[in-house]
Order: structure tokens, then sequence, then C-alpha cells
């Protein structure tokens, strides 16, 4: 039967659309070699960090892949964001989930919460794309995840490459959290598809840094460059 849905309807990269062979998942090896990996949690790098300098404090951030106007990265995410294909946000997860373990900086994890899309974005979309890559990194570093607490109050356009000051109009109050309790004392590691001026970023820190003695970290699958 497998063979069968394979010959009729076969897997095809997420970047190329070429078909997979029988050992590769999502990526053809190919397209994975050429992935644009920043290695920024490996090298101590604060690339990230600097997107968000002297608006929100952070103890650690870091991004998978570079992004760039119709690379293979947007490809990927478009893949994901738009046509459904919800096993890039596990296998991306799983992936970076696997190196972040391997550090001390995230290893005192508590829990890891999604950025959120508005309620009738996500009734017409049918899913966020942040959820499988965020469930597979609070897995990996056996911290629980929470996709309750932080909300999005109101709709917004896609806004990549908007400029940071129309962004930060945009997002500024556009999140909220459904109560604190549960996260007082907390080290909450916040995991986006992409971060490009940080705006959303800042909001939903705004938002989280109100909860008592909480730490806040962050990790996306890119970084916009």
């Amino acid at each position: 039967m497998k063979n069968l849905l394979n010959l009729f309807f076969p897997k095809v990269c997420e970047a190329c659309n070429n078909v997979l062979s029988d050992n590769e998942v999502v990526l053809c090896t190919s397209c994975r070699h050429h992935l644009p990996v920043t290695n920024f949690h490996f090298d101590n790098a604060e690339d990230v960090k600097k997107v968000l300098y002297g608006r929100v404090k952070l103890e650690n951030a870091s991004a998978l892949l570079h992004f760039s106007k119709k690379g293979i990265v947007q490809q990927i995410l478009h893949n994901l964001k738009y046509r459904g294909h919800e096993d890039i946000g596990a296998f991306f997860g799983e992936w970076f989930g696997a190196e972040l373990a391997t550090l001390d900086h995230y290893k005192n994890i508590d829990v890891v919460l999604p950025v959120p899309l508005y309620k009738s974005k996500l009734r017409k979309r049918g899913y966020n794309q942040v959820t499988k890559f965020g469930e597979a990194i609070a897995k990996a570093l056996n911290a629980d995840y929470n996709d309750a607490v932080l909300i999005k109050t109101k709709s917004t356009k896609t806004q990549v490459f908007k400029g940071r000051l129309k962004r930060w109009n945009d997002d500024g109050a556009l999140f909220d959290i459904s109560e604190n309790k549960s996260l007082v004392g907390k080290h909450i590691l916040l995991v986006d598809d992409i971060i490009t001026t940080g705006a959303t970023v800042e909001a939903c820190a705004t938002v989280l840094l109100k909860i008592d003695n909480i730490k806040l970290s962050l990790a996306t699958m890119a970084i916009a460059d």
C-alpha cells in the first residue's frame, strides 16, 4: 500500500520539488546540504539579540537558518505556512531541538510558548505553523509546551520586510496572556517561524515580562538577512 501511495502521490522535496528517495524526509539530501544554517547557538553569536537590542531582555536567542527573499528558506517556509505542510515544522523542531539540548544555556528551559495566531486566522488556516516546531523543541528539552497562555488579540496581515516602525505600530498591542500563575518563576522559550525586525517578538515579550520572576529566551526557524 505504501509503495502504491508513493507511486501515485510521491513525496517531494519542500525546496526543489524533486521526488524524495526512501531515506529522505521533507528535504532531499542536496537541498539540506545547501540550507543556509546560522550556527549562532554553537558560535555564541549575538545576531538575533542584536535585532532586539535595547528593546527586549533575552537570556538566549538563536535562529536555525538565514532567510533571504526568493531563497530556499522562503520556499520552504511558504510551504509550511500556506500549503499545510506541517511536517516541515516538526522536521526543523526535531533538528533544532536536538542541537539546543546539547547546550547548557537551554537545559533549564521550563516551558515553550509559540507565537500565536489570531483566532480567525487559525480557523481559516487550520493550524499554527509554529506548533509542530515548538512541540518538537519542547520534547527535546524535556520542557512543557503551552499554546494557551499567550494569545493574539487582533489580526494583522503578513508583515515580512515591513519597516521596523510600521511593524511596531501594527504589532505593539496585539498580544495578551490568559493567565500568569503557571509561568511565574519560569524560564520561557518563545518560538516563531521567522524574525525580521523583531516587532512581533518585542510585542510578545512586553506582555510576558510582566509576569513575576521569569526569564525569556527565543528560538526561531529563520532570521531575515
